[in-house]
């Protein structure tokens, strides 16, 4: 397989770039700043580069003052940041508040099935009542892993890890092995059934990000190695020749879009050298979304499951949004982990 060229010096200004960038939007306690604050993360430990996470903990330590609003499953993916902030910090207002999140998930959240997280926002006009959406894949199941990891809290990761199963058996298409975006368990179908390529990212980097810390003594390992390898082993196939993926990743007739991409490149980064020529594309492809000042270009705006395809189509992709950052972030941090620990 062939082995990944890559410009350290250059993917190092590039994250230094994007991550001023992110910390010129306005963010609320949700997961637009969830996602952003993630891949700021991310790129900290990438680089080491402590003046990446000071603003994002001037940032938590003011918006902490008011005490967490209203939270949902959605809302606690600022979660991840307060993880990395107390890993590093050692503040205990960081893991107090995270555990907060972690005791709503685990005792008021709303659930169906065998315990499956509704879809829940920050906002009471919206209500998708036995809905699952891949996205919580990422908001919830991973940090209940996270923090079970952190804590020593095996009914956290065990919640965890029946969201990342519950998820595979509402979502995942038996055939195309690709995620479909969301799940009506009333109605007993997937709504719109769409393959989303931010969907698949949430569900491709997740289960890539889970089996870092699963024990592959676990049973779980098996089943989530499984779902991610036939998942990317359709990915690939679908991506275009740009190095990105169609917002419908089946639809090549769709708009191109960068937020997934990034997710689902990551996720292959974990796979080694066997996708080393679809990521050399990805690298090429992201990198050219990037602007000058540090706006990750073609990302689509915040979706709900549509009603078809010509919705998704229809999402505009013109704005900075903070998932795009993020994902992004996510992704080039990804690609110098690589360089820097060659596999």
């Amino acid at each position: 397989m062939p082995v990944l060229i890559v410009d350290e010096q250059h993917i190092q200004a590039l994250i230094k770039r994007v991550v001023d960038r992110t910390f010129q939007m306005d963010f609320s306690w949700d997961w637009p700043g969830g996602v952003a604050f993630y891949g700021v993360c991310e790129a900290y430990r990438a680089t080491g580069n402590i003046e990446y996470l000071e603003p994002l903990k001037a940032w938590v330590d003011e918006n902490m003052e008011d005490g967490l609003p209203k939270l949902s499953v959605n809302g606690v993916s600022i979660g991840h940041s307060l993880l990395t902030l107390y890993e590093v910090y050692k503040e205990e207002q960081y893991i107090n508040t995270a555990q907060e999140m972690a005791e709503f998930l685990t005792h008021e959240a709303v659930r169906f099935g065998d315990g499956v997280f509704q879809h829940t926002v920050n906002s009471e006009t919206y209500n998708f009542p036995e809905q699952a959406w891949v996205d919580t894949m990422f908001m919830a199941g991973y940090f209940l892993l996270r923090i079970g990891v952190l804590l020593n809290r095996e009914d956290y990761f065990e919640d965890g890890l029946r969201q990342y199963h519950g998820h595979e058996n509402c979502l995942q298409d038996p055939v195309t092995n690709l995620y479909y975006h969301g799940w009506d368990n009333i109605s007993g179908n997937h709504m719109s059934g769409v393959f989303w390529a931010r969907g698949n990212a949430w569900a491709a980097l997740t289960m890539a990000r889970a089996l870092e810390l699963i024990p592959v003594t676990h049973p779980s390992f098996m089943i989530i190695e499984g779902s991610l390898r036939d998942q990317l082993s359709s990915l690939v196939r679908l991506q275009d020749e740009s190095g990105l993926w169609h917002t419908i990743t089946t639809d090549p007739e769709s708009p191109l879009e960068t937020s997934g991409s990034a997710g689902i490149a990551a996720a292959l980064l974990t796979k080694g050298r066997i996708y080393n020529k679809y990521t050399q594309k990805a690298i090429h492809g992201i990198i050219s979304k990037i602007t000058d000042e540090g706006t990750v270009t073609g990302v689509s705006a915040g979706t709900a499951v549509m009603k078809d395809s010509a919705g998704y189509k229809a999402v505009p992709d013109k704005r900075i949004q903070g998932w795009g950052q993020g994902l992004t972030l996510t992704f080039l941090s990804a690609v110098l982990n690589v360089k820097q620990n060659p596999y």
